[in-house]
């Protein structure tokens, strides 16, 4: 083996080089974790530079999954054509929850019983509130039903728990913007951010699908595209409000339909930025009330919808759900209102009915 051989054995998944240019400093990074050597200190190819390479690596060694562990049914699960499948925005939130679970990945799967998956959901909820904890508690549910079609496992413990209950007091999520709010925030946009505003707000797109909306989809008669969570197919008929916005919007290069002030895509961290500091100058001047979020113009659209009679079934293919169960999710305010008011009306035509029952007294 050549010294040049030796050197890149010793030193795979490392990336270590000089600049080019003066004051050609060394520079040395770990190419799974990006992690990176002060090569001032670490002089490379010392012996304390070797010292500090065998730190790193130890630090992000891939630890081999035990057999019969959750660790084990996660890898399988991830290396499936079912986790695969899934939209790329899906595997990360699912990593996400793989990630927390790492400390107990050692688990034998036996130990999994409804109490003990119970006991996740609880330390989840004390550490990062319900929402997650019922993430969790619904990740579980999708790995260990997965490996019952692969018979490594027995059962589906999390079936039997429960989901940890929404705090009473807590102010809806992504609560629906109402009329006025709509009409505000659309007079206050700058031009930039009119567009992917008005897919969200018209059409009901989740704001990560309508800034990566590529100029391709859009047509003359109608956006046709896809849910990138769900996959599901969408098409929506161009009318009046989101023409007069694809109208209004600056001429662009970029690849996506809407584009920033400098004519590159969108990022989602860029447009949530300028979109905060946008709500709170309205909220400060008291135009809008506190609670909106982008994510809240799919709870109005759907509501919206439901307030108009349309079925669940018809709400899912406007939102692009995978199923009727969401459009209900996100109609629900409608519903509620309905079934309210119709109650409220009957009650008041009992009241009058009553009325006419009563006998006024004699003098």
């Amino acid at each position: 083996m050549t010294e040049r051989e030796k050197r890149q054995n010793k030193y795979k998944g490392w990336q270590i080089f000089r600049d080019k240019k003066p004051p050609f400093e060394w520079r040395a990074y770990h190419r799974m974790s990006r992690e990176k050597i002060d090569c001032t200190k670490f002089e490379p190819y010392t012996l304390a530079f070797d010292v500090e390479v065998h730190r790193i690596n130890e630090l992000h060694k891939v630890k081999e999954a035990k057999p019969g562990t959750l660790g084990m049914l996660i890898k399988k699960y991830r290396a499936s054509p079912k986790f695969q499948k899934r939209a790329a925005r899906t595997q990360s939130d699912y990593q996400k929850v793989f990630d927390w679970l790492k400390p107990i990945e050692d688990t034998p799967l036996e130990r999994f019983s409804r109490s003990f998956v119970a006991k996740i959901r609880d330390k989840a909820e004390l550490q990062h509130g319900f929402r997650f904890a019922n993430y969790v508690r619904s990740v579980l549910s999708i790995i260990f039903n997965w490996g019952l079609e692969y018979d490594y496992v027995k059962e589906n413990p999390v079936e039997a728990v429960s989901l940890a209950e929404r705090p009473k007091n807590l102010r809806d999520a992504n609560r629906p913007w109402t009329d006025a709010e709509r009409e505000t925030v659309l007079g206050a946009l700058p031009v930039q951010m009119a567009l992917p505003i008005g897919l969200m707000m018209f059409y009901g797109l989740d704001p990560q699908d309508a800034l990566a909306l590529p100029k391709t989809a859009a047509a003359s008669a109608g956006i046709d595209t896809r849910r990138q969570k769900t996959g599901q197919p969408v098409y929506l008929p161009i009318f009046e409000p989101v023409a007069n916005a694809l109208a209004k919007a600056p001429k662009h290069d970029a690849i996506t339909l809407c584009a920033n002030s400098r004519g590159q895509p969108w990022t989602y961290n860029g447009f949530s930025t300028n979109w905060d500091k946008l709500k709170k100058k309205l909220e400060k001047e008291g135009l809008v009330q506190p609670g909106l979020t982008l994510k809240g113009l799919r709870h109005t659209v759907g509501t919206i919808l439901a307030e108009m009679g349309k079925d669940n079934g018809t709400i899912a293919l406007v939102l692009g759900h995978a199923t009727e169960a969401m459009a209900k999710h996100y109609s629900r305010r409608a519903d509620r209102t309905r079934q309210t008011t119709a109650a409220v009306a009957d009650f008041e035509a009992e009241l009058n009915k009553r009325k006419t029952k009563v006998v006024k007294p004699t003098a």
